[in-house]
C-alpha cells in the first residue's frame, strides 16, 4: 500500500484542489493519505468525505510553523520549524479559533510584506503594487495566504521569472516575522483536539528544519531528545528531500524512544510527486482506524 502523509492543497500553497488531490491519489493507488496544509484545516472534512468515496483511508492533517530556539545554537536566536498534526478532531473549537487568528495574522503580514516590496520597487523604478493587486492575490488563495502566493503573483506580473527568483531578489529581504506559535502551544492545540504532533522533515536542506541549527544528525536528535520529546509524538522519517542517512538515523532514533514514524512527499503538485516516497506499510499500523 502506498502511503503519503504530507501533501498540500490550494488551501495553502499547493496547486491542486482537494478534489484534484484525491483523484490523483486514486490514480496513483495511494491507500493512506493526509492533506497537511499550512496552518489551515478548512478542507479536512471535504477531504475525508471524498477519500472515503473512492476507498482511500484518510487521516486529518495540518502543518504548523513553530518558533523554536535552543541556547546552544545560533546564540539562542529563534528559527522556524515545521510540525505536522495528525488524527485530530477538525471541528475542535480551540484549534479552529487559533488557526483563524493565524490566518488573520497571515493577511496582515502579507500586507506588510507588500509594503516592503513597494519600497524595493521604488528603488528599482518598478511600479508599486496596489490594493487591487493585493485583492487579486487574496482571491487566488483558498485558505492560508503566504509568501509563495505573493511570489507567484510577481511571476504573473512579469517582475521575476519564477518563484525562486522572487524569494532570492525580494521576499527574503522583505520578510515580516510569522505568527509566534511556540512548540508548547502547538502541542497543546493538537493534543487538545485528540491529535498527535510530529516533527516535520527534520534534516531538510532546503526547508525549515533542524539543519538550520546544525547539520550533524546526532546533534539534531539530541535537540529533539532534550527539547521536544515531552511535547511531540513522532518524527517524519521519510521525506522527498531525505538522503538515506537521514532516514536511517531518524528511524533508529524513533525506534529507540518509542515514538511515531511518519512519511510523505511534501507534494505541492509542482511537480506532482505524490506517492513517490517509499513509506513502509507499518507506518499505517501506528494509527488506529
Amino acid at each position: 500500500m502506498k502511503i503519503d502523509l504530507h501533501i498540500h492543497s490550494k488551501s495553502s500553497d499547493g496547486a491542486f484542489s482537494v478534489e484534484g488531490i484525491i483523484d490523483e491519489a486514486k490514480h496513483r493507488e495511494i491507500g493512506f493519505l493526509s492533506i497537511t496544509d499550512h496552518d489551515n484545516i478548512g478542507c479536512q472534512l471535504e477531504a475525508a468525505g471524498l477519500a472515503e468515496n473512492v476507498g482511500i483511508r484518510y487521516m486529518t492533517g495540518v502543518e504548523l510553523n513553530v518558533t523554536f530556539s535552543h541556547p546552544k545554537y545560533r546564540e539562542g536566536k529563534a528559527v522556524p520549524l515545521d510540525f505536522l498534526g495528525y488524527g485530530f478532531d477538525a471541528k475542535n473549537n480551540a484549534l479552529c479559533e487559533n488557526l483563524e487568528k493565524m490566518a488573520k495574522y497571515r493577511e496582515e503580514r502579507a500586507a506588510k510584506i507588500l509594503g516592503n516590496l513597494n519600497a524595493e520597487f521604488q528603488k528599482e523604478g518598478i511600479a508599486a503594487l496596489t490594493t487591487a493587486d493585493f485583492e487579486v492575490i487574496q482571491a487566488s488563495v483558498d485558505g492560508a495566504l503566504g509568501r509563495p502566493h505573493i511570489a507567484d503573483y510577481l511571476v504573473k506580473k512579469g517582475i521575476v521569472k519564477n518563484r525562486q527568483e522572487a524569494f532570492d531578489r525580494y521576499l527574503v529581504k522583505c520578510d515580516v516575522p510569522k505568527y509566534p506559535l511556540y512548540l508548547e502551544d502547538a502541542s497543546n492545540l493538537v493534543h487538545g483536539a485528540d491529535g498527535r504532533l510530529v516533527l516535520a522533515h527534520p534534516n531538510d536542506p532546503h526547508g525549515t528544519s533542524l539543519a538550520v541549527l546544525t547539520k550533524s544528525l546526532p546533534e539534531q536528535t539530541e535537540i529533539v531528545k532534550e527539547s521536544m520529546l515531552d511535547m511531540v509524538d513522532g518524527v517524519e522519517c521519510w521525506h522527498s528531500r531525505n538522503d538515506p542517512e537521514t532516514t536511517s538515523h531518524y528511524i533508529s532514533f524513533a525506534k529507540k524512544h518509542g515514538i511515531l514514524m511518519t512519511g510523505g512527499s511534501d507534494c505541492h503538485q509542482k511537480p506532482i510527486i505524490m506517492g513517490s516516497v517509499e513509506v513502509p506499510a507499518y507506518v499505517a499500523d501506528q494509527f488506529s482506524v
